[in-house]
């Protein structure tokens, strides 16, 4: 027979998975919900949910991934540059929270680069030489903790490849990095349902621009 010990273990073992199982759904279903929002009032709401999810999984740096890309999104969508800003904040914020969680993770250090690259675009002539010197070191410190990252190679080669532009110097390093991200983005696999698998058609789009 076993033990009361041994049934108590047993039953904290299947409350956890359970516990899991239920984490792993809500995320499932607002990844796919941000993923494939249209509009910046569809996007709220996916956030809105990211943060009850995060609420109840304190531990987790997920949710807050989710909800700062979310932010992004809307960012994007966006061409006032004080509401811009503010969508970029709350970004920013989350992912600064994601960080207290999981330290260097590349993921989030990734987003913290987009984040400051999209500053830039509020008013490249007053913002570039701050926020390209933070996107940058955002993007290195990413690829630093994950060199196979597909998502921080392709949007430090965006910056890299901005900046070429605009002094008018070389685009052959970051069209490179482009095609590794490429690359990665065909080989990569895992098994995590919740990782990130955004970026393959931006990097598409960039190594036509590096291929014209």
């Amino acid at each position: 027979m076993k033990t009361k010990a041994t049934i108590l273990l047993l039953l904290m073992a299947l409350t956890v998975r359970a516990g899991d199982d239920a984490f792993l759904q809500a995320m499932g279903k607002q990844i796919g919900a941000v993923y494939t929002a249209q509009t910046v009032d569809e996007l709220q709401g996916v956030v809105n949910a990211f943060d009850r999810i995060g609420q109840a999984e304190q531990g987790r740096w997920e949710p807050l991934y989710y909800g700062a890309f979310g932010y992004l999104m809307m960012a994007t969508r966006e061409k006032e540059g004080q509401k811009k800003d503010g969508y970029l904040d709350q970004a920013l914020e989350r992912v600064n929270r994601g960080l207290g969680i999981s330290k260097d993770n590349s993921e989030l250090l990734a987003l913290e680069g987009f984040v400051h690259m999209l500053r830039v675009s509020v008013d490249p002539a007053s913002r570039g030489q701050r926020f390209s010197a933070m996107s940058m070191k955002a993007f290195n410190k990413a690829i630093k903790a994950d060199p196979n990252n597909p998502r921080a190679l392709s949007l430090m080669a965006q910056m890299q490849y901005g900046t070429a532009q605009f002094f008018g110097s070389s685009t052959t390093e970051s069209c490179s990095m482009a095609q590794r991200a490429l690359a990665l983005f065909g080989n990569g696999t895992t098994e995590d349902p919740l990782a990130p698998r955004w970026g393959k058609e931006m990097t598409e789009s960039m190594v036509k621009r590096c291929n014209p």
